[in-house]
Formats: C-alpha cells, sequence, structure tokens
C-alpha cells in the first residue's frame, strides 16, 4: 500500500537524476548495464542482448511486475538533506500535512538549494515478458512508467521561490496590522513577526523575468511508455566470435512536460501538464485546455514513438561488447500547452514554497498569479532524451563478472537527459548458486563519487528472483554523500 501511495503521489504532485540502469535491479548495484542487462530489462539499454543465449539452461520465457527505482542525487548536497527532501516527498505520498512554513526554515532552504543541481528520478515497471528461441532470437515487451525532475537555479530564482513575497529581491514589502496597511524597507533586520504580516514584496525598478531568472535550468517529464524490442544473433561462430544486433520501439503517452531555460539569450520556457497536478492557470487562453477529472488516469497531454538500435560481440563465451543508441524520436504535446512571456517583473504576494520541497516549484511558477506569465499554443514538439551507450564486461569464471559501462546524452537540454557523461566499473560475485552480490562505482554527470551495491536471491536455478540494490549504499552511512537511491524487485519469474 505504500507502495501505491507513493507511486500515487508521483502521479498527482508537482515535482534529471536520470537512471542509466531503468528499473533493472540486478544492474542497480553494480553500476553497469548495457553489457549485463537480459530479457525485458534490455528494453531502453541494449536489445541486442535480447538474442543473447540464457543465463539459466532451459528458461525461455521470463516474466515480471512491480519493480521499481527511486533516487535523490545532488553535487552541491549531502546525504543529510537529501534525506530531508526525500522525507518530504514521501510524506506528501502518505497525505501527511507539511510543517508550518516558518522564516528561519526559509532562510535555511535558500542557503541550501541556492544554484544546487537537484535531480529526481523514480521507474515502475508495471509488466515486463520476454522470450528467447535458438532460431527465433529474443522478443521482450514492458509497460514502464517514468518520472524525472532536474533542477539548477540561480540565487535569486532559488530565493523568490522559496521565501515568495519575503524575498531579498524586493526592496519594500506591504505589511497589514488589523485595518492598518503600510510599506517597509525590505533588509535582513526584519522579525519574523513582522514577516508574518508581510502580504507582498516590491521592486522599485521592475526588471525582466529573464533577467532575474537567468542561469536557472528546470525539467521535468513524466512518462508511459508501451516498448518492444528484438534481438538476435546475426553472424559468428558460437562460442569463439559471434556478432548480434537489436532494435526496439516505443508507445510514449506523456502526462506531463516542463522545460524552463534562462541564459545569455534569454528566457524559454514550454509546459505541458496534466490537470491531475491541479495547476490553476487563471484565464490564460490560446490553449488547448483539458479539464480535471476525478477519477481514472491521469489524461495524456502528448504522444510520440521512441527507437532503439544496438550491436553487440561475444569472444570466447568470456568478452562482451555492445554499443545502443536509444530513443530516438519526438513528443508532440497538444492539450495543456503553454510558453512564456518575457514581462517586466514588479511584485509578487505568494508565500514561499514549503521547507524542502523544492519540487513544488513549478506550480509557484506558472500557477495563476504566480511568476511567470503564460499563454497558450495550439502545439509544442519535444525531441527525446536520447542516449548513447558503451559498456564491456568481462567473465574470467563461471561465478565472477565484471565490466564498464559509458551512457552519454544526445542533447542534455531536452527534458528528462543525463546533462553530462556518466561512467561506471563494478561486477558480481555469485558465492552461492542462489545469491548474486553486486557493488561498483560510477561518477560523471552530476554524481562525485557513488558506490553502488546490491543483492539479488535466485531460487530454483533461476525460476524466481528478486533483490534490492542502491546506486550509492555508502549515501545510507556517510554524512557527506550526493544522493539517495533504492531499487527493488520482487516478482521476476522465469520458465
Amino acid at each position: 500500500m505504500k507502495l501505491k501511495l507513493f507511486l500515487l503521489f508521483l502521479l498527482t504532485s508537482s515535482f534529471s537524476f536520470s537512471q542509466t540502469q531503468g528499473v533493472a535491479f540486478p544492474t542497480v548495484g553494480k553500476g553497469v548495464a548495457t553489457p549485463f542487462v537480459t530479457d525485458y530489462h534490455t528494453l531502453g539499454i541494449n536489445t541486442s542482448a535480447l538474442g543473447w543465449r540464457p543465463r539459466y539452461a532451459g528458461k525461455k520465457f521470463t516474466t515480471g511486475t512491480s519493480e521499481f527505482a527511486f533516487g535523490v542525487s545532488s553535487d552541491s548536497l549531502n546525504s543529510k538533506k537529501l534525506r530531508n527532501l526525500t522525507s518530504t516527498l514521501y510524506n506528501a505520498a502518505q497525505h501527511k500535512n507539511p510543517d508550518e512554513i516558518d522564516y528561519k526554515r526559509q532562510m535555511e532552504s535558500v542557503g541550501d538549494y541556492a544554484e544546487a543541481g537537484v535531480a529526481i528520478n523514480f521507474d515502475y515497471n508495471w509488466l515486463g515478458f520476454s522470450y528467447y528461441g535458438e532460431k527465433f532470437g529474443g522478443i521482450a515487451f514492458n509497460i514502464r512508467e517514468s518520472y524525472s525532475w532536474y533542477s539548477k537555479m540561480n540565487q535569486k530564482t532559488t530565493d523568490l521561490l522559496f521565501r515568495g513575497k519575503l524575498s531579498s529581491v524586493f526592496d519594500s514589502l506591504t505589511v497589514v496590522y488589523g485595518s492598518d496597511t503600510s510599506r517597509i524597507a525590505n533588509n535582513a533586520t526584519i522579525s519574523e513577526d513582522s514577516a508574518g504580516h508581510v502580504i507582498s514584496g516590491s521592486l522599485n525598478v521592475p526588471i525582466r523575468l529573464s533577467e532575474l531568472t537567468k542561469g536557472t535550468h528546470i525539467q521535468m517529464v513524466w512518462n508511459r511508455s508501451y516498448n518492444i524490442g528484438y534481438g538476435r544473433k546475426l553472424f559468428g561462430r558460437d562460442s569463439v566470435f559471434e556478432v548480434y544486433g537489436g532494435v526496439g520501439a516505443r508507445l510514449i503517452t506523456s502526462m506531463a512536460m516542463f522545460n524552463m531555460t534562462s541564459d545569455d539569450d534569454g528566457l524559454r520556457l514550454y509546459s505541458a501538464i496534466t490537470p491531475t497536478f491541479d495547476i490553476d492557470y487563471g484565464n490564460v487562453s490560446g490553449s488547448n485546455s483539458v479539464p480535471k477529472k476525478n477519477k481514472g488516469l491521469a489524461p495524456v497531454m502528448g504522444t510520440g514513438y521512441g527507437i532503439d538500435l544496438s550491436a553487440s560481440v561475444i569472444l570466447f563465451n568470456k568478452l562482451k561488447i555492445a554499443a545502443a543508441v536509444n530513443n530516438i524520436g519526438s513528443v508532440t504535446y497538444k492539450r495543456n500547452v503553454y510558453k512564456v512571456k518575457d514581462t517586466l517583473f514588479a511584485s509578487f504576494n505568494i508565500g514561499g514554497v514549503n521547507s524542502e520541497n523544492i519540487t513544488q516549484t513549478v506550480n509557484q511558477l506558472v500557477r495563476e498569479n504566480g511568476l511567470m506569465t503564460l499563454e497558450g499554443e495550439q502545439k509544442y514538439t519535444v525531441i527525446n532524451a536520447s542516449d548513447f551507450r558503451f559498456g564491456v564486461s568481462f567473465e574470467p569464471i563461471k561465478y565472477v563478472r565484471m565490466g564498464f559501462d559509458v551512457v552519454a546524452p544526445f542533447n542534455k537540454e531536452n527534458p528528462g537527459s543525463i546533462q553530462n557523461p556518466v561512467y561506471s566499473f563494478g561486477g558480481d560475485i555469485i558465492p552461492v548458486k542462489w545469491l548474486q552480490l553486486s557493488i561498483g562505482y560510477f561518477g560523471g554527470g552530476i554524481y562525485k563519487h557513488n558506490m553502488p551495491l546490491g543483492l539479488t536471491f535466485i531460487i530454483k536455478d533461476g525460476a524466481y528472483e528478486f533483490g534490492v540494490a542502491s546506486r550509492d549504499a555508502l549515501s545510507f552511512f556517510l554524512k557527506n554523500g550526493t544522493s539517495v537511491s533504492a531499487a527493488l524487485g520482487f516478482a521476476r519469474v522465469r520458465f
């Protein structure tokens, strides 16, 4: 029930830690995926692996459900602050009332998140299925829910979003005591009692939004994809030199997209967010707006497609070399589509977001009377968050495997993309036939030095498998860890 509530939160609240291993919990623990994934876990990673001979003899079918992976990461925040953020998100999933917003905590939040790159990701596998035949090759299908958030804001934008009308951006504050309304100077000496009577903040000289937000970058995307892939051996001599190829495709239904960039070229923002997020756009016209539904699945805002291409080589049944290009395609949004106007900014009358909950900032930006002034669009097309992968693995003996992986973005500006190349090293040890221990290292992207760790339990020669993993187990023990994550799977069956 808690898992369902947590998933429900992702579907109903406003919040790129782009996972490079997806929901494949057996590979999350070593940080290396491209040369290791099998069955439906290959979709979106390396479909040529569908043609590889199964590790467990006689098991042609694999099916699974209820696999998820969650992560929060930042190169500027420590593990304690990230756990606070995770706790805030989890409490929202449990529908617990947030703590009261107070002046002191708002100040602390501004200091914590100013100019920090923060990334959040959640993946859920509703259902996966694969089949392998010696002559046919391998085919797989799955339904995957994915949600990713990435934000890096300048100090002014952070201060404004977290402290709202009390922001140091403003020169003066309007305060109300009973029936008496007055304006006071905004300075660092304002008391918490006075702050409670502020109804708005004002600038004596208005500035453009593009100037206020310069250096801010926020991306969010929530997709549900229906994936299919096929892989098989192309040519080569068994156990000596074998070449495999794979192809994959997906239908993408997108419930939400938010893409904001403010730089030397100005301010650009496009959004298409399902009514489930409960954002009040006011009377903005020009968009194919969608009314909120009280029941059922969240309405789809856009549809699109993605294509995967991959190839791999196996030498002497010991060495695997794999490369893939994934998610080539786009999504076109035709409902609730808005873009921003670069207007003058002079005043603000909304309170700051609650404590660590940085994911509320989208609502703070685009709601009626929010920071941004929007105008409707008929449609908007977003290129997918495509990536390139290259990995190598080596299996010196049957129960020991090791490898490395490199994952790079095609265009980090696309919502959901990893921000920079991520590299990883890791492997498995199988001390007994029912237990797989995984450990690794990865860095790059927005990561510093992460050490993944995983346990996978294998029952009846691979007939049943479950496990748990983390992308950085050290963060649970070290004060200076830069990520908090977990992956879990408990319903994978082979026959």
